[in-house]
């Protein structure tokens, strides 16, 4: 099939590319041109925020569209304004961020969301999709790790970890969160194109299991090589912060688990990476890769008083 990647460099983006390519699909890549491309593709230069600079698609008709970069519904209309609908699916990386608090873990597809979500604008892309009957899948991870990982999510435990600075955790640290693996978010949007009972679904995307925060550094611990009995917890009065938050800390300060049952059965997929694997592979083909530096750690003293 002829599919079009906004994006497709980056993070989701090098996976995907890899195993859409193995499948034998033709790729056509719109990007900013400032990652290296892979061979083999079509490259359309662009910033999506520039109406001139999606002049290029005008007219451009494609099987597949996939949207790993939009953030609002404006931004995804705006491909298909230029393209038309796609013959076959429009597949989008949503975010299990766009549901609101609950009392019920893990929460499934069903439940419910939150306009006032930093990530409301992907569920109303999802709605919008579905209204205007374009067929499409949507992936809703919770957070992605693995090599290549822009966002300071387990690089923010390693730095610490591995400075031998103490980890700050809310509480008692008991919280629980879900971490999933990038190549499994892509084998997982790479297989729903062969599966035609996941067009106009929803699907929760992760890790099998969550970990608790203190389980979390004891697993990223022993991804650096070092004993979670020499690492040091110290935890902080999350009262007062925004629990939706991720600025001083990385996560939610809050339970933040979704259910994968409907992805698992509907795409006969599960995921490849456990946590263990995933923070392994983050950090021996990622992390440890990294020029030496000093990371900023002043944040940890606002959290710590």
């Amino acid at each position: 099939m002829k599919i079009l990647m906004m994006g497709g460099t980056r993070f989701v983006g090098k996976p995907l590319v890899s195993l859409l390519q193995a499948a034998g699909h033709e790729l056509c890549l719109f990007t900013r041109g400032r990652q290296t491309l892979p061979e083999g593709v079509e490259h359309l230069a662009g910033d999506r925020s520039n109406p001139d600079d999606l002049a290029v698609l005008q007219g451009r008709r494609f099987d597949v569209i996939i949207d790993s970069s939009g953030r609002t519904q404006a931004e995804s209309q705006a491909v298909v304004e230029r393209t038309g609908a796609p013959a076959h699916r429009f597949v989008y990386v949503s975010s299990a961020g766009v549901y609101a608090d609950s009392e019920l873990w893990p929460l499934d597809e069903e439940a419910p969301t939150d306009p006032a979500s930093r990530h409301a604008g992907k569920a109303e892309t999802e709605t919008w999709l579905r209204r205007q009957g374009i067929p499409f899948t949507s992936f809703r991870p919770t957070y992605i790790i693995g090599a290549g990982n822009y966002n300071p999510v387990e690089s923010w435990f390693f730095d610490r970890i591995l400075h031998g600075q103490p980890v700050p955790l809310p509480g008692d640290g008991s919280t629980i969160t879900q971490l999933g693996h990038v190549h499994d978010l892509a084998s997982a949007m790479a297989r729903c194109l062969a599966v035609e009972a996941s067009a106009n679904r929803i699907y929760n995307c992760s890790g099998a299991k969550g970990v608790t925060f203190r389980g979390l550094v004891a697993a990223a611990a022993r991804a650096c090589g070092r004993s979670p009995e020499q690492v040091e917890i110290r935890s902080f009065d999350p009262a007062g912060l925004d629990k939706k938050a991720r600025k001083a800390f990385p996560l939610r300060l809050a339970h933040f688990l979704t259910d994968i049952q409907r992805v698992q059965r509907e795409l006969a997929w599960s995921p490849s990476f456990d946590l263990e694997a995933s923070l392994a592979d983050s950090y021996h083909n990622d992390y440890a890769q990294r020029e030496p530096s000093t990371p900023d750690f002043s944040g940890d003293a606002a959290l710590l008083g």
